[in-house]
């Protein structure tokens, strides 16, 4: 980010600030919008459907203002890290799959992954262990488990996961008339990708019950673990904060602050598969890590990649002709420019993607000891690169929530 876009982004914000723009409150403003999510989620709704082929319910987003819809499935993801080799790279070659048959479809307009971390205290862990324990036991083994979950509490965590995928219904040669229609043709998209072979299985379609919990917990974490019937009858709107403030580094919501870090670099080299492990590690605060993928058609693909070949070697050439030579980061960015474009000239898909990862205090006073902890974090991934998101913590927080909100997606 440039000093002249920072500080043009600081003046927007400070405007929209004077204006109250920043700031919701959900039980003092006037009706409809009392019913509404705050900030990028202000647009959408909640469609319960019922799916024809398991005859659950689902829960479908649908955006008001680009009549998008966002459908989101939860995941069981298998560990990696004791995988042989050979499996881990076929997983990723087979998301490499998924990607590409999205970028053949062009009702996606795009998706997101999600992985939620939420620190336990030990409760969970010491329940499941009592489950487990043979009475027949050698009595070292069981004075060992008893004092290992007794000393240990902050190593548990529940971990969630779910995908987002964004569907225009409409961008078919007979695209349909009514709502009912258009879920449908939503739904009949999603049920197309086949996760099986990428390391995650699919656990089921999101609920309308599952999404409200998702949103409502997010917002206020205190009702993480509370159960699934106490969100049934929650309207939309409900779901969301009742009070929220939308600060420059920093985003209130309910009785908890977040703090949003987006993507500014990748490391410019080879970096293993268990390179986000950090950033997907308990820690002591609430953290979401989400990815977000806008999959391009060919040729929307192969001008990104011939625009980027002619700026790195524009930047070269400017290089060399004030001090004589390129720099050698300059060179590397134009032969990496040229191996993208030869690998997508023989079928490969270019994709834009964004990192995002939210760390959630319970306490106001907590927040820099959140920052800090997703610092390190960060830091320890060795080679990528985040930066907070100034002035759109807001909309970064909503990043990972299945709102239908995708920030690659217009």
């Amino acid at each position: 980010m440039s000093a002249l876009s920072y500080y043009v982004a600081l003046i927007s914000w400070r405007r929209a600030r004077r204006h109250g723009v920043t700031t919701y409150r959900r039980l003092l403003l006037p009706q409809p919008y009392a019913l509404d999510l705050p900030g990028v989620g202000a647009a959408s709704t909640l469609i319960k459907v019922a799916d024809p082929t398991s005859g659950t319910a689902v829960g479908v987003v649908h955006g008001r203002d680009t009549d998008l819809m966002s459908v989101t499935t939860l995941l069981a993801p298998g560990g990696s890290l004791m995988a042989p080799t050979s499996t881990v790279r076929g997983a990723v070659r087979t998301w490499g799959d998924v990607l590409a048959g999205m970028s053949t479809d062009e009702q996606i307009k795009g998706a997101s992954v999600t992985v939620q971390i939420t620190p336990g205290a030990g409760e969970a862990l010491a329940d499941d262990v009592k489950k487990r324990v043979d009475p027949s036991a050698p009595q070292l083994a069981k004075s060992t488990i008893t004092e290992l979950v007794g000393t240990t509490p902050r190593a548990t965590a529940s971990v969630a996961a779910w995908m987002t995928v964004t569907v225009d219904p409409n961008a078919t040669v007979n695209p349909p008339t009514d709502l009912a229609d258009k879920v449908g043709e939503a739904l009949r998209v999603v049920d197309s990708l086949d996760l099986s072979g990428t390391g995650t299985d699919v656990h089921r379609r999101c609920t309308d019950v599952d999404v409200r919990r998702l949103v409502r917990s997010a917002y206020d974490p205190s009702v993480f673990h509370e159960h699934p019937d106490r969100f049934v009858d929650l309207s939309w709107g409900e779901c969301g904060p009742v009070a929220a403030d939308d600060g420059w580094t920093a985003f209130a919501h309910d009785g908890a602050v977040s703090v949003s870090y987006v993507l500014q670099e990748m490391p410019r080299r080879v970096i293993p598969y268990s390179v986000l492990l950090p950033l997907l590690s308990p820690g002591r605060f609430q953290r979401r890590i989400t990815l977000s993928y806008k999959v391009l058609d060919p040729e929307q693909g192969e001008a990104v990649l011939e625009r980027e070949i002619s700026n790195a070697e524009n930047r070269a050439d400017a290089t060399a002709q004030v001090k004589g030579r390129a720099k050698y980061s300059q060179k590397a960015d134009f032969e990496r420019a040229n191996k993208a474009a030869a690998a997508a000239a023989q079928g490969a898909q270019v994709v834009d993607w964004t990192l995002t990862a939210t760390a959630t205090a319970t306490r106001p006073e907590d927040l820099d000891a959140a920052r800090q902890d997703l610092e390190r974090a960060v830091k320890a991934t060795r080679g990528i690169r985040l930066r907070p998101a100034y002035g759109a913590q807001g909309p970064a927080f909503a990043t990972g929530l299945p709102v239908g909100y995708n920030p690659l997606v217009s």
